[in-house]
């Protein structure tokens, strides 16, 4: 019988891919960072409008975008006393219709089930 990998006798490099893709999918868990990450597809948009948008305090708002940088899904850009967002990789959009996907193939099951 074969061994199977295991995570405690893995790789490093292989520890931190999966460390790196948890803590960007832990910045996407959240409601208002799914909104500013769809938000920010069509263009780039200042904390001022973002705050106006999500209609949170903007200490909470820069908290989230805090986070999605750090997680490398967002970039900043400092104009005079504005700081303005866009997505630094935009197929982080492509993502989100995998999650459709799912949504949709768990909807018909339960639907199947259901009748």
């Amino acid at each position: 019988m074969a061994k199977l990998p295991s995570l405690i006798n893995m790789e490093k490099k292989d520890r931190l891919r999966l460390e790196s893709r948890a803590r960007i999918m832990k910045a996407l868990g959240h409601p208002t960072r799914l909104f500013i990450v769809e938000t920010l597809e069509s263009r780039e948009h200042c904390v001022c409008e973002l705050t106006a948008m999500i209609g949170a305090d903007i200490s909470t708002v820069s908290k989230h975008l805090s986070i999605l940088k750090q997680a490398g899904v967002v970039r900043d850009e400092k104009r005079g006393s504005q700081v303005f967002y866009a997505l630094r990789v935009p197929c982080v959009l492509r993502l989100f219709e995998c999650v459709e996907s799912i949504v949709r193939n768990s909807a018909e099951e339960y639907l199947e089930l259901s009748q």
